[in-house]
């Protein structure tokens, strides 16, 4: 009898750990089917080496310079990077380069935070469940921004499935959806097509009958996504409502970041008793969970990583930048109520010996 493959076992391209080095940075990962966040690092040009923390239904990620925020089930919790923590970090002294702590959590309750980025207001949210784009802070559980023009009123009744968001010069420029329904989880009677990408500023719709439209970004003044129906990876021509395909993955892609001339895009393994996802057009060939990456001057798919147990479904991916093995923390346990830090110094404090 075959022994099962202990958790997070992945396979990947020779090449996948010497790209990381050699573009100096740290994926990452999160999965809400297995409540983590995933730090994928090379630890030579020959492996990776990847740090699991637990965030429960991890989805959304935001990444800002030195600001990392993660959506959970019912919060969102920001942390820090402050690589003065790493050298002395009590478990492992000397082994990372950056060092993220947990510094604020928002308490915005169950509303489904399908995108996360900071932007001139603060910090954006897509509202899936309320069908909007929302600031986080620390007053509310979330404050409307803008709804599509379709969607009448604020409801939790997750509408049009508002999934993605394409920032630009600080704010949201575009965003998809799976739908243009007005009612609850409308966006499901038109699956796999029905999908939409708008014009945050105009509400104006610039493409429509999209296969299940995810990931939005804009990339050097470029406009990319990708159709998670048919494995699609595409760059969009705003002006004129037309789409140009870069590569077609075989798998349900979501979540894509880039780092210099390479896009990391996310695919995951489809559950086969799911009724949403069963009859999709990709649905045979969406046996695989993992990162793949291809190189935009050529559009050739240049690395992959996949895995083998543990992983079935990838929700969001990021890149973490000059940064070849950072660590984190989760708010789970004590550890990371001893991170202390200030503008000017970094401190681990002293773990109290029991008193009684």
């Amino acid at each position: 009898m075959q022994k099962p493959s202990p958790p997070f076992s992945c396979r990947h391209s020779p090449n996948f750990p010497e790209l990381l080095h050699k573009l100096n940075c740290t994926i990452a990962l999160s999965t809400y089917q297995a409540g983590k966040l995933l730090f994928i690092s090379a630890q030579d040009d020959e492996k990776v080496i990847q740090l699991p923390r637990n965030f429960h239904q991890a989805m959304a990620i935001g990444i800002d310079m030195e600001r990392m925020a993660v959506a959970e089930m019912n919060e969102v919790v920001v942390l820090a990077n402050s690589p003065g923590l790493a050298p002395l970090y009590p478990k492992q002294p000397d082994t990372y380069d950056g060092f993220y702590t947990p510094r604020a959590t928002y308490y915005t309750g169950r509303v489904d935070i399908h995108g996360l980025a900071w932007g001139e207001e603060g910090l954006w949210g897509v509202i899936t469940s309320f069908s909007c784009l929302a600031l986080i802070d620390d007053s509310f559980s979330f404050i409307p921004k803008w709804k599509p023009s379709f969607i009448n009123e604020l409801a939790s009744e997750d509408r049009c499935h508002l999934n993605g968001m394409a920032m630009s010069e600080g704010a949201p420029l575009y965003v998809t959806a799976l739908g243009i329904g007005n009612e609850h989880q409308s966006w499901r009677k038109n699956l796999p097509k029905g999908g939409v990408l708008i014009h945050v500023p105009t509400g104006e719709i610039i493409l429509s009958d999209l296969s299940m439209p995810h990931s939005p970004r804009i990339y050097d003044g470029k406009l990319y996504m990708l159709f998670s129906a048919t494995g699609e990876v595409v760059c969009v021509d705003t002006d004129n409502g037309t789409y140009d395909v870069i590569n077609e993955l075989k798998g349900f892609i979501r979540g894509m970041a880039r780092c210099d001339d390479y896009l990391f895009i996310c695919l995951s393994r489809l559950r086969k008793n799911s009724s949403t996802f069963k009859d999709l057009p990709i649905a045979e060939k969406a046996t695989s969970s993992g990162v793949t990456v291809i190189h935009l001057p050529t559009r050739a798919i240049v690395a992959r990583l996949m895995y083998e147990s543990t992983v079935d479904e990838i929700f969001d991916i990021q890149i973490i930048p000059g940064m070849i093995r950072p660590g984190i923390l989760n708010t789970e346990g004590d550890t990371h109520k001893l991170a202390l830090t200030t503008p000017d110094a970094t401190y681990w404090a002293a773990v109290e010996k029991n008193k009684n």
